[in-house]
């Protein structure tokens, strides 16, 4: 019997137990272990944040679904990795620290044979001071709870906007690496849809605060695409929603502190600005969680297992190279670390080769650009992968059987702009592949016939009907297995 263990339960981790308990079903064993009780669907919390869905239609208790799975669930925080063991015990090993209240703070060793790290991020709010809900000034989308609290704020805003006092309303990145631009992008068309419902939109200034070099990069470069049979760019798309919202944008900029009532942000040209606020939502940048590693006799080799990030180090060439050298090659295929056969990294606990978007840097040396993104789609397609190749691995494979570079996948994303059944609208943004391959594609980097934008009502359906999708196959509803991802 082989023992697999699955390090968090977010999109990616999640999409892994389900195929290999599924798949493997009581001829070995999957542990899920996780710090929170409960399976979040990530990006429909910006509809708890603006009222229009509870936190109970988000998140749902992880316990129950795994044991229809017979997966075995544990309610905790991994530690470290000992992937050769220790003195006297050869078997490689994961500590976790629980955080279930009936056992609160105490640690266990779990054995392994396969181990899939999904810990996903580290919601880095302390990059930039003054950032985050707590203790911060700036409110998050992150989580439920984030979201709840987001909302709360929001109402607050709205009410003093009906009492006739005009606010500002700021939304976007609070970093100049943070990356999840889509998320804040669908936030602040949201807010503008609610206060408009409100209507005190006249009342309020709604401001996109970003790192991107243009309004559109979304942390993939920018894309082109075709609409109504012309080539047009993610640039004129995204800018020509927001002009129409009469969202104002601002660009290039790295958020340094927050203060009450004040935002002070470098741009790339090195001049320092500052912009007051009522109420700010900045998505902040992505860390690893932390994760140490170690050998038999017990020496730290963190640096072995990961980047500088806290990332994972997987099968991706993380040698240093210009811009102009990047290539599609660099990215992981197997996301196998290279050091442990039996160790992957999968959704945003793999650490990029480099960034997706050109790298800038202000005159006074601060990085201002997206980090690579890699949510949603990328993360459910690169867990399956791996839960197909651990299941033909201890069926004999002497190597993973599976694939899912981001240079040869396509990514959907359904930005909700507005939910409303007859009033809303969603922009519909497709583009193939995530990461560009200019040697496939030497014009555009992207196959322009599988690329394209659209904003409209029958979007807002779609967004919607995909969160009920979604979720559907999470909680392992009759014939989850065949429904697409």
């Amino acid at each position: 019997m082989a023992r697999i263990v699955i390090l968090g339960a977010g999109i990616s981790g999640h999409t892994a137990a389900r195929h290999l308990g599924r798949q493997l079903g009581k001829q070995h064993q999957v542990i899920m272990v996780s710090p929170r009780p409960f399976w979040n669907w990530v990006p429909s919390n910006i509809w708890v944040a603006v009222g229009e869905m509870t936190e109970q239609q988000v998140a749902y208790p992880l316990a129950p679904l795994y044991k229809k799975l017979h997966v075995d669930f544990h309610q905790a925080s991994a530690l470290s990795i000992h992937p050769g063991g220790e003195a006297g015990r050869a078997q490689p090993f994961v500590k976790i620290e629980y955080t279930d209240p009936a056992r609160a703070g105490q640690t266990e060793s779990i054995d392994y044979d396969y181990l899939i790290n999904a810990t996903g991020p580290k919601l880095n709010f302390g990059a930039t001071p003054g950032l985050g809900p707590e203790p911060g000034y700036t409110v998050s989308v992150c989580t439920p709870a984030h979201a709840l609290e987001a909302n709360a704020k929001l109402q607050e805003t709205i009410a003093a906007l009906k009492a006739g006092q005009p606010q500002t309303l700021v939304i976007g990145t609070g970093h100049g690496m943070a990356t999840c631009q889509g998320a804040a992008f669908e936030y602040i068309c949201n807010v503008d849809h609610v206060l408009r419902e409100a209507g005190v939109r006249k009342l309020a200034r709604l401001v996109w605060l970003s790192n991107e070099y243009e309004v559109g990069d979304l942390g993939i470069g920018g894309t082109l695409m075709k609409r109504g049979g012309y080539v047009t760019s993610g640039k004129v798309f995204v800018e020509s929603l927001m002009a129409e919202r009469g969202i104002e944008w601002i660009t290039r900029a790295h958020v340094n502190k927050v203060e009450p009532g004040t935002i002070h942000y470098e741009l790339l040209d090195g001049t320092y600005n500052t912009i007051p606020f009522d109420f700010a939502m900045l998505i902040p940048p992505f860390a690893g969680v932390g994760l140490k590693a170690f050998d038999p006799a017990g020496a730290d080799i963190t640096e072995v297992l990961f980047a500088p990030s806290g990332f994972m180090k997987v099968d991706a060439d993380y040698a240093p190279r210009p811009y102009d050298e990047w290539s599609k090659k660099d990215w992981p295929r197997t996301y196998q670390t290279p050091t442990y056969r039996n160790i992957f990294a999968i959704g945003i606990a793999f650490a990029p080769p480099h960034l997706i978007s050109k790298p800038m840097k202000s005159p006074n040396g601060t990085p201002i650009n997206p980090s690579a993104a890699r949510t949603g789609m990328p993360s459910a397609a690169i867990g399956m992968a791996v839960a197909a190749s651990i299941r033909d691995m201890i069926n004999g494979a002497s190597a993973p059987t599976h694939t899912a570079s981001m240079a040869g996948m396509g990514a959907a994303c359904v930005a909700s702009t507005g939910k409303h059944f007859l009033k809303g609208s969603a922009a519909s943004l497709i583009v193939f592949p995530v990461v560009p391959d200019y040697d496939r594609y030497p014009q555009y980097g992207r196959d322009l016939n599988l690329t394209s934008g659209e904003i409209g009502l029958a979007g807002h359906w779609w967004k919607f009907l995909l969160h009920h999708l979604f979720i559907y196959q999470a909680r392992l509803r009759p014939g989850w297995f065949f429904l697409p991802h």
